[in-house]
């Protein structure tokens, strides 16, 4: 879902984080943003500052609501366990370009691991579309946040790796379709 060019007064002081710099900062209230892009949950914006990123659980700022985390039944499968994690990090989005992480192919693996009180550890690689990317901690954090939010997840670990170097071939073809390169 896209509110591209919808304009909105913060209601609230705002920490936001400045992109692609990833520098965390503080909007005042009043604030003019043009949200440029909303997806995942979190929004980028664009103020006479800059551009920014609001994090899901500041939503309420700009009059959006605060997502809900995933409820999931006591007894889903492992297997549907780890789809619903799948399913998670498909909700963080590169907050430059609008697809989701996943989609991008900067997740290279997932493990996860179940321990004899039915808890789990996952353990995500990924990396970026370039090395120097100033967002990297936001993603790494973004996706470790998303996971945490299941029931039963003991501990994420989410390392970022550059080797392979992430390349266009990379994504999926439905996200080489949706930007526009095939």
């Amino acid at each position: 879902m896209s509110g591209q060019d919808e304009k909105i007064v913060l209601q609230r002081d705002c920490e936001v984080i400045s992109v692609p710099y990833g520098e965390r900062k503080t909007l005042k209230q009043g604030t003019e943003v043009q949200i440029m892009q909303a997806m995942g949950g979190s929004h980028t914006v664009y103020t006479h500052e800059g551009m920014f990123r609001i994090s899901g659980h500041n939503s309420d700022a700009i009059g959006k609501e605060i997502q809900a985390p995933p409820s999931i039944p006591s007894n889903i499968s492992d297997e549907e366990f780890e789809s619903k994690i799948w399913e998670q990090m498909k909700t963080v989005y590169d907050p430059e370009i609008p697809i989701n992480v996943v989609d991008l192919g900067l997740i290279y693996s997932c493990a996860i691991h179940k321990n004899d009180s039915e808890k789990y550890t996952v353990a995500v690689e990924m990396t970026l579309t370039a090395p120097g990317c100033g967002m990297a901690d936001v993603l790494v954090e973004d996706i470790k946040e998303r996971i945490e939010l299941l029931p039963r997840i003991t501990e994420v670990n989410v390392e970022l790796v550059l080797d392979p170097p992430w390349s266009m071939e990379m994504m999926s073809e439905a996200a080489r379709l949706e930007a526009g390169l095939i």
